[in-house]
């Protein structure tokens, strides 16, 4: 019997607390056998989240938007329009029971989707995330990856900047690393759209997640009744 992982794609900004409450419920039903797998691609109004490791001092203009505690692992983020959010409801005794081989999967899925674009981008030992050179050869942060597992399901995701506002990001210290930038696909020079860019992902996680036993289905909705 085949597997079917949901590729569901929302139109509409997604209010963060209503994303959280949907995916809880999604894990929940995948832990009882009540229901697929899912990938949800997803934009959010501006906000600030912050991650299990995040610091206080890390938030540093506190009123800008709405902060949000979240049980992901990572620090402070932001998340707003122009960026493309991927949250992957995954059992991961379906494809590899390693966490670290997800992530890695995770990290390949937007390196493998920048380069389809003509963007190199890259992971440093040091620092989390997905790294690009901007055309002064400095290295800036376009992809964020914040996860959170429960009974082998994995929740929350990634986050990559298509063409966000980044001075967004100046209120916050971006995942905790103040020596580096933050950079889009737009600012790259890149003026790919939400749309072509998600036929790119689809493609690279054909290639990356799919077994045999698995197909995928796409759901086009604006919205998680």
């Amino acid at each position: 019997m085949k597997k079917i992982i949901e590729w569901a794609n929302s139109t509409n900004l997604t209010d963060y607390e209503v994303a959280c409450n949907i995916m809880e419920e999604r894990v929940n039903n995948i832990i009882n056998k009540d229901a697929n797998e899912l990938v949800w691609l997803l934009e959010h109004p501006s906000i600030y989240t912050a991650g299990t490791s995040s610091k206080d001092e890390d938030l540093i203009e506190k009123d800008r938007f709405p902060v949000y505690k979240t049980g992901r692992g990572g620090q402070y983020t932001y998340h707003g329009p122009g960026q493309r959010i991927v949250y992957f409801m995954l059992n991961l005794e379906n494809h590899e029971k390693n966490i670290r081989e997800f992530i890695n999967k995770l990290e390949l899925l937007i390196i493998n989707t920048l380069h389809d674009i003509g963007v190199e981008g890259f992971t440093r030992k040091d620092r989390i995330g997905i790294w690009v050179y901007n055309e002064n050869k400095e290295e800036e942060k376009i992809a964020a990856i914040g996860l959170r597992v429960r009974k082998w399901i994995s929740y929350h995701g990634i986050s990559i900047n298509i063409s966000p506002d980044i001075d967004h990001f100046n209120s916050i210290v971006p995942c905790g690393i103040s020596s580096y930038g933050v950079t889009s696909l737009h600012n790259l020079g890149k003026k790919v759209s939400m749309h072509d860019f998600d036929a790119y992902l689809y493609k690279n996680f054909l290639d990356i997640f799919s077994k045999e036993n698995q197909t995928i289905e796409m759901v086009n909705r604006a919205k998680f009744d």
